[in-house]
């Protein structure tokens, strides 16, 4: 059978789906201790960044995001995404006082580009025990399970440069318990992964999207504030993997690029307008 990673996605991600505040970055534990010890999933439960189905606040949404962060990679890494978003929360409180959008699109979408599907997740979700525990209440007696990917560093190439999906058996689960255990060299010099074009794509779209967040809070103001939105809201456009996701990414950047211009010179923008 071939394992559907997208389903694993929405395990693992409603997982993590904790309504809790920051004490995830520093007690992970006790993060989940106070969700209940919620790990149930469903096919049709919703994703990480499905707000309106899974937290009413805020808070808990930024909440659930740190807590994926920190099974994705390390509490540091967590803490890296929850510095940003209380720092736009504090320059909108103070510049836009009554006002969460712009802190809502940046949990939003900081936390998107930040949870990258890259090998070490892929590893993560089909290791974590959900994957294996709902195969086994679907499929009775023997089976065996066959895998279909692509990874970078071993799958050949078609003749329009696209990476072709090879077959490989159930011993890769032993291999994904390894680099599950490796997420922690994720970026490092010692990421062996990330020396490819699109993971270094992936991390630096993520040190872009920071900067621009800084460039926004430097002058944001009730005026501009819809526009500083939709500039956080761009990653919203970035969707899929390998060269699907490349060909959205490159309409993604040609927008962003768009509205950069117009909260640069905002005069000559109302003027073409």
């Amino acid at each position: 059978m071939e394992s559907p990673s997208s389903y694993g996605a929405a395990v693992e991600m409603n997982k993590s789906a904790f309504n809790w505040g920051r004490m995830a970055v520093h007690d992970i534990a006790r993060v989940r201790e106070a969700a209940g010890g919620r790990t149930q999933a469903s096919d049709a439960a919703p994703s990480t960044l499905d707000d309106a189905a899974i937290s009413a606040t805020l808070d808990a949404r930024i909440a659930r995001r740190i807590a994926f962060l920190t099974d994705y990679q390390n509490a540091a890494y967590a803490h890296k995404y929850t510095a940003l978003v209380d720092k736009v929360r504090a320059a909108e409180q103070s510049k836009v006082p009554g006002s969460s959008t712009l802190t809502e699109a940046v949990a939003r979408y900081a936390f998107k580009l930040m949870a990258y599907k890259d090998e070490y997740e892929v590893a993560r979700l089909y290791t974590s025990g959900d994957f294996e525990k709902r195969v086994r209440e679907q499929f009775d007696g023997d089976f065996k399970l066959h895998f279909h990917l692509a990874p970078p560093l071993l799958a050949h190439r078609d003749s329009e440069g696209k990476l072709r999906k090879g077959e490989y058996g159930s011993w890769v689960l032993v291999a994904f318990k390894l680099l599950a255990k490796l997420r922690g060299l994720r970026g490092t010099a010692f990421d062996i992964f990330g020396k490819t074009a699109e993971r270094r794509s992936e991390r630096a779209l993520i040190d872009e999207y920071f900067a621009t967040i800084d460039e926004l809070i430097a002058r944001l103001d009730r005026a501009n504030l819809a526009l500083a939105v939709d500039i956080a809201s761009v990653p919203e456009h970035i969707r899929g993997y390998g060269h699907v996701k490349h060909a959205h990414l490159e309409k993604a950047q040609a927008r962003r690029e768009q509205l950069l211009a117009a909260w640069r010179n905002p005069q000559a923008a109302k003027a073409a307008a």
